[in-house]
């Protein structure tokens, strides 16, 4: 058995942002990771993906971008090297190619068991984040591709025919577009929606989001905090263009409401579409108040505010035929979910979700990374991982603290 102060699971930007901050307070630690550093971002990401954030948002503690193009958007193997290098110039203690099948509390501490060997650690810090797909159990024809966005690499790999996807966030959004450029008929399953423009006043809607504050609202400010962690990503796509539902019914994409079930062979879909289309169009337009009544207050000089058309509903779908000639592929745009089972602690509800006071457990020394809103706003992003970090780490180091003297 080997030991350590704390382990940190998973050696994506969450756990290496964790791994700078207990190596700026000198906490004696390890990285155990399943796959490669920035796993996910080489396996789990289509061809055509650039990262939703420009550049200059790419930032992580000590490092923020330097290249000669801050208002472009890094490709996935971009993100992955840039990870990668991160963790070099970090000089973290990685360990790759290694599983965590088990972290359990006992006395002082935790043990943790992996495919190669077990660690007894003071805390343990889970910074593996979303990675397990989620797929609606439907039952789904036989004859009926059927793909997560996990795993959508390009349209090439889908079989001719109509393409039904399920979910319209950022990326159900983008994959309907590469698959309706490509010349398929798709269809695009419509549920609750962040609609938000790609620029607005000439500038980043990002960069308006990050100044006035918005994406620093704490969780604990949050009304309804459930629900907000569970929200679908902005549709937002890597470049300087907006992709919306009205401009993806511009390029011909037919859209539905909800899927709700598969029976005797056809798709049935909530007839919800307007009402979550209204809702989606009012809170943008509510951000947008939001934004200009800050850009007048700091005195921001900027294009005039603007305002977008509504989303355009077309009469409703409420069922289509799969295979046969139709709909011959199904692509889940409908996210990914945290897998906490390893953790033999009293952290998840009984839907398996994790249970949480902003990344602080109910077990002593044990945190979380990695969860969307998980201290703020920002903490979806890469760019939030280095505030998440600075938080937890010194929750943690006044944790090991308080059991030293309780120790002696």
């Amino acid at each position: 058995m080997r030991h350590t102060t704390t382990v940190v699971v998973g050696a994506g930007h969450s756990g290496l942002a964790m791994s700078r901050h207990l190596a700026a307070r000198s906490i004696d630690h390890v990285v155990l990771e399943r796959g490669g550093v920035a796993h996910s971002w080489r396996t789990q990401r289509w061809d055509s993906l650039r990262l939703l954030t420009p550049n200059w948002m790419t930032r992580l503690p000590g490092s923020t971008y330097g290249g000669d193009d801050p208002d472009g958007h890094l490709a996935a193997p971009e993100v992955a090297r840039l990870i990668e290098d991160y963790a070099a110039e970090s000089a973290a203690p990685v360990l790759t190619g290694t599983t965590v099948t088990a972290v359990r509390a006992d006395s002082g501490g935790y043990t943790v068991r992996t495919d190669r060997g077990t660690w007894r650690a003071r805390s343990v810090v889970a910074a593996t984040g979303l990675t397990v797909p989620v797929r609606p159990a439907l039952p789904v024809p036989t004859d009926v591709v059927t793909v997560h966005a996990a795993d959508y690499r390009n349209p090439g790999r889908l079989p001719t025919g109509g393409v039904l996807v399920v979910g319209a966030s950022a990326s159900g959004v983008q994959i309907a577009e590469e698959l309706r450029r490509s010349g398929r008929d798709v269809t695009l399953a419509v549920g609750e929606h962040v609609r938000m423009p790609r620029t607005y006043r000439g500038r980043d809607i990002l960069w308006w989001m990050d100044a006035s504050g918005l994406l620093d609202v704490p969780y604990d400010a949050v009304e309804d905090l459930a629900r907000v962690r569970n929200l679908p990503s902005m549709q937002l796509v890597g470049g300087r263009r907006t992709l919306d539902l009205n401009a993806l019914t511009a390029l011909g994409v037919r859209l539905t409401g909800r899927l709700v079930g598969i029976q005797a062979g056809r798709a049935q879909f909530s007839g919800s579409l307007p009402n979550v289309c209204a809702l989606a169009d009012l809170k943008l337009g509510r951000l947008l108040d939001t934004i200009d009544d800050w850009a007048d207050r700091a005195g921001i000089d900027a294009e005039p505010p603007q305002r977008y058309a509504p989303t355009t509903v077309p009469d409703p779908v409420l069922a289509t035929r799969l295979g046969a000639g139709a709909i011959e592929s199904i692509v889940w745009a409908t996210g990914n979910r945290a897998d906490l089972s390893w953790l033999e602690a009293d952290v998840v509800d009984r839907r398996g979700r994790a249970v949480h006071d902003g990344g602080v457990t109910a077990s002593p020394g044990l945190y979380l990374m990695g969860l969307p809103f998980l201290r703020r706003r920002r903490s979806t992003l890469i760019d939030g991982a280095g505030a998440d970090a600075h938080d937890l780490a010194e929750h943690l180091a006044g944790h090991l603290h308080t059991a030293v003297r309780r120790a002696s």
